[in-house]
């Protein structure tokens, strides 16, 4: 509509190789200014809820029902809903606000396919209960927990990173590397839980042999890991989902009990790499966001925990442009995996100009790129630059549902002078649109060990020991 469009703000700094790119924070910093000078701008209040009882407020203005742009109201609720789900986590959202928009977005989630996608993976995959959307003229009360992440050192660790194109592991002896090994693999298609089992546990065994004895074991996977259960990932989505609910759920769990019951601790990647930036760096209020296969994110506060968000933000929105790349698992346009990650460098080759066997794995797409990259090819230089723009703007959209001084950028993707050009672009982003903003941020890219391996060690310190040891 002519009132969306109107809000599809171009950007100062445009991604060299995406002049279409309409940036998040741009629309919601004038939808915003558009609702404030309506006369009578209204007062929409979300509060997301989980199973444990944790209740997240969020509110935003809307333009009044008969001004001449009320049509963009739905659209920026949708999306706003959205990135909430994905950020936070629940299977239930309390919409305190006009009837007529509770009802749209009830039929939104019923009845389209990014909708339902929505409500069947919060509902049904993760908090296992029925999604729904709650019109209440009072919401409840906000609730919420955090807890110590990791950090734990002492004794003979092993840590292992799982990834949709690689897995890593690392032993550790009281915080010392002491070995780290980077395999290749191929999960997404693989249907046996089996061979997923087979393959974690060489891994897990190959770090042993450098260790005298193994106290703990410590991982970081795709996907959302509730309680050391898998409850989705894109690492297993070749599994049919009556195995992954037999078998799969409980694979870490069985692990566990095949080193015999030690404790074993798995996070979320995204969690994972944002434990692994604010041990680095000694800091806290940390966004870590891992660009690799997909994309992961994590957030430690700024009293060093994490809280039960999922900040799953490869599903989350960052380009409202209406013909945005569109993530080939839940059919959205505009999210971050298609931003941030491999399939962001594959999907550019074309505007990049850079011809290849498009059969080759998305891995060996990067490779190429870096390579190209090495040896000064501007064709190489775009596609990074083109991302440091999306992750400019992206941070800008995430200092609005998040409280942080420090951002972490690390993964496969930014590997090499590849990312030191995003880094630098993003920075760009952030002084030219934000000023205020970009002196409070500051953008960390750790050295090439760490971008590599250091999720792997972080991991390690995931579980406390056993009393004694």
């Amino acid at each position: 509509m002519a009132s969306d469009r109107a809000l599809l703000v171009r950007p100062q700094v445009i991604p060299t190789l995406d002049p279409d790119f309409r940036p998040a924070f741009l629309w919601n910093r004038a939808f915003a200014a558009q609702a404030s000078a309506s006369k009578s701008p209204i007062r929409v209040s979300l509060a997301v809820e989980q199973t444990d009882g944790s209740i997240f407020h969020h509110s935003t203005s809307i333009l009044p029902e008969h001004d001449p742009g009320a049509s963009a109201n739905f659209t920026h609720l949708e999306r706003l809903v959205k990135f909430l789900l994905w950020s936070r986590g629940g299977f239930r959202i309390h919409f305190d606000g006009p009837k007529l928009l509770a009802e749209q977005l009830r039929k939104h989630y019923a009845e389209t396919p990014t909708g339902r996608f929505d409500a069947s993976i919060m509902g049904e995959r993760v908090y296992e209960r029925p999604f729904e959307i709650v019109h209440t003229p009072q919401l409840p009360p906000a609730r919420s927990t955090s807890k110590p992440l990791g950090r734990y050192l002492k004794g003979c660790r092993i840590g292992f990173d799982l990834g949709g194109s690689d897995r890593k592991v690392a032993a550790v002896i009281d915080g010392q590397c002491v070995f780290s090994e980077e395999t290749i693999w191929n999960p997404v298609p693989q249907a046996d839980p089996q061979w997923h089992f087979d393959q974690i546990m060489e891994s897990l065994k190959l770090a042993a042999r450098h260790l005298p004895r193994v106290d703990a074991i410590g991982g970081s996977s795709a996907g959302v890991i509730v309680n050391n259960r898998i409850k989705v990932a894109s690492l297993f989505r070749g599994v049919p989902l009556a195995l992954f609910n037999s078998r799969v759920k409980d694979l870490f769990l069985e692990m566990r009990k095949a080193w015999g019951g030690i404790p074993f601790e798995v996070a979320n990647d995204g969690e994972v790499t944002a434990l692994a930036g604010s041990m680095a760096l000694e800091k806290n209020g940390v966004l870590g966001i891992a660009m690799g296969t997909s994309m992961a994110g994590g957030y430690v506060n700024p009293s060093g925990n994490i809280t039960t968000w999922l900040n799953e933000l490869a599903f989350a929105p960052v380009d409202y442009n209406p013909h945005a790349a569109v993530d080939e698992w839940s059919g959205d346009a505009g999210c971050g995996v298609q931003y941030f990650s491999q399939q962001c460098v594959g999907r550019l080759l074309p505007a990049a100009g850079i011809e290849m066997d498009w059969a080759l794995p998305l891995p060996e797409k990067l490779k190429h790129v870096q390579e190209l990259m090495r040896g000064g090819d501007d064709r190489a230089t775009k596609i990074f630059q083109t991302i440091a723009a999306y992750l400019g703007y992206a941070i800008l959209h995430y200092t609005e549902f998040y409280d942080f001084h420090h951002v972490l950028i690390l993964g496969r993707v930014t590997s090499g002078v590849g990312g030191d050009v995003i880094t630098a672009g993003a920075r760009e982003v952030l002084s030219s649109e934000a000023p205020e903003l970009s002196e409070k941020i500051t953008l960390h890219s750790p050295d090439e060990k760490e971008k590599r391996h250091g999720q792997a060690i972080a991991a390690a310190s995931l579980p406390g020991l056993f009393q004694g040891l």
